[in-house]
């Protein structure tokens, strides 16, 4: 396959190879210095296992998307492998796929931690924890390997130029010269189990905790509670909203470009703020940021 990326024009090319450099870098420092952070005996509290396992989650996305791109901005050559386009497609699915899922389960950690606080030890020990991290796992990897065996079982002749700067689902199926109608329905499908889902269960998580927020009297402890939910849900929006948007119309050629945008979001842009909405605003976590420099 020949990824299109986003621009033929040389001048811009550059432009978007810096642009991106920079994001990639903000991504990989952010990520690993809150990994460094959380594993500091200060931060023992199960929460921030689940902050670790999202930093590796989206430094492993921007790794498997930006360095071929900026790779692609640089070079004539912006052919890939069938396998690795079947392996970028899997991962990025996978990746995905996982954290929609860990969301859900860190929703219903911060809810048990403020509508539940007295049993909140005993209820979400380090066992269960790990279980919810272990579920989102074994979930996103069914999810990947199911969407991959079907799209790479489509027959795809004449050109294979993907419009797209990575192999994902919409652009391969407009390559494909079958029938993908029922296929399409079933990604549908697909996108409403696997973000719906798990997007419903957060709305109910954050209804349960700024319910139990308003009977707080101090003015103060409401409005940090707030503050942390709102930064929450702006990230689970967004991140939820790209994914339900490019999905829930696989092979609509007049969105491509509105999609490739779509997939900068969540690929590219939420990576780099996740370190600052869940973690950096914490001061905690400053606290031992300015230890550590």
């Amino acid at each position: 396959f020949v990824l299109s990326g986003f621009s033929k024009d040389p001048e811009l090319q550059h432009l978007l190879f810096f642009t991106f450099c920079l994001i990639y870098t903000i991504t990989i420092i952010g990520n690993l210095l809150i990994f460094m952070i959380t594993v500091h005996p200060s931060f023992c509290v199960p929460m921030y296992f689940f902050l670790r396992v999202l930093s590796i989650l989206d430094v492993s996305t921007a790794s498997i998307v930006v360095p071929k791109m900026l790779v692609n901005f640089l070079s004539e050559d912006r052919s890939i492998s069938y396998m690795g386009c079947a392996t970028q497609l899997y991962s990025v699915i996978f990746l995905g796929a996982t954290e929609w899922y860990l969301l859900a389960a860190m929703a219903y950690d911060r809810y048990m931690a403020i509508c539940n606080p007295l049993r909140y030890a005993v209820i979400m020990n380090n066992r269960v924890f790990v279980s919810l991290v272990l579920l989102s796992c074994c979930s996103g990897n069914v999810v990947s390997v199911v969407q991959t065996a079907w799209v790479f079982s489509l027959s795809f002749c004449g050109p294979r130029k993907v419009n797209y700067f990575f192999c994902d689902i919409p652009p391969l199926i407009m390559l494909s010269c079958t029938d993908t109608s029922s296929y399409e329905k079933q990604i549908i499908t697909a996108t409403v189990l696997v973000i719906f889902t798990p997007f419903c269960l957060i709305l109910v998580s954050y209804a349960c905790i700024i319910s139990s927020v308003l009977k707080i009297s101090s003015a103060e402890g409401r409005h940090k509670t707030f503050s942390t939910c709102s930064s929450h849900l702006t990230v689970v929006t967004l991140y939820y909203a790209s994914g339900t948007l490019i999905y829930l119309q696989p092979k609509s050629s007049n969105s491509q470009d509105t999609k490739k945008v779509l997939a900068v979001i969540y690929t590219t842009i939420i990576p780099t703020l996740n370190p600052l909405i869940y973690s950096l605003r914490n001061k905690e976590v400053k606290g031992v940021l300015i230890k550590i420099i």
